[in-house]
C-alpha cells in the first residue's frame, strides 16, 4: 500500500480513519482472515509510521480505524525518541518506503505528568523522566497549563529531531518521499489534531 500513497495521501487516510472512529462508525478495514494471509504471504507495506505513547487508551490501529499491515506502530511511554526508536523508524522509511511519520502525543499523559512533577525515583522510570526533561523545561517558558504545554512541546521536539535526522529521514523529506507531522489525541473526543 505504501508505494501507492504520497505523504499527503497517507495523512488524509489517517485523518479519514480517525473521523470514522470519532463518529462511531469505524470500517474495521483489513482485519479479515484473507488480509492476514495476504500480509503473511506478501509482507508488510504500511502507509504510516506512528510513534505513540504506550498508554492503553491510545491504540493507533483503533483510533485511526486501520487493520493488519496498514500502520508501523512504535509505542513507548511519553512517545519519547531515542536511537533505537530512530533506527526502527529509519528501517521503515528506507526498507518499507513508508511515506508518513506521525508523532502522537495525548491528553493526560502520565509520563509527561510525572516528568513535570519531578519526582525522583531509583529505578528505570528515571530514564524516562530524564528523556522528557527538555520538553518540560521548554514548556515552563510558556503561558498556560504546564502539563498540556509539555505534552505538545515533547511532540514538537520529536518532530524536529526526526526532520533533521541524517541521512535517511532528512533525505527522504528533501526528495518529497516523506512527511513528518506531530499530533495530539484527545482522550474525551477521540479526535486527533495535527500540532506540528
Amino acid at each position: 500500500m505504501s508505494g501507492q500513497l504520497t505523504p499527503d495521501q497517507a495523512l488524509t487516510q489517517l485523518q479519514r480513519g480517525n473521523e470514522r472512529f470519532v463518529a462511531g462508525w469505524p470500517d474495521h478495514p483489513n482485519q479479515s482472515a484473507r488480509r492476514r494471509r495476504e500480509v503473511s504471504d506478501s509482507g508488510q507495506q504500511p502507509f504510516a509510521i506512528i510513534l505513540s505513547c504506550a498508554d492503553s487508551r491510545v491504540p493507533p490501529e483503533i483510533i485511526f480505524d486501520q487493520g493488519l499491515g496498514d500502520l508501523f506502530v512504535i509505542r513507548v511511554a511519553g512517545n519519547v525518541l531515542d536511537d533505537i526508536i530512530l533506527g526502527t523508524i529509519e528501517y521503515a522509511v528506507e526498507h518499507l518506503r513508508v511515506p508518513l511519520i506521525m508523532v502522537l502525543g495525548h491528553d493526560k499523559c502520565g509520563a509527561v505528568t510525572a516528568a513535570v512533577q519531578g519526582v525522583e525515583v531509583r529505578n528505570h522510570i528515571q530514564s524516562l523522566a530524564e528523556a522528557l526533561r527538555p520538553a518540560v523545561e521548554s514548556a515552563r517558558t510558556q503561558e498556560g497549563d504546564l502539563i498540556s504545554n509539555a505534552i505538545d512541546v515533547n511532540v514538537q521536539q520529536a518532530v524536529l529531531t526526526l526532520r533533521a535526522s541524517e541521512p535517511v529521514l532528512l533525505g527522504a523529506c528533501a526528495a518529497g518521499q516523506l512527511r513528518i507531522v506531530g499530533a495530539r489525541y484527545n482522550l474525551d473526543t477521540g479526535e486527533v489534531k495535527i500540532i506540528a
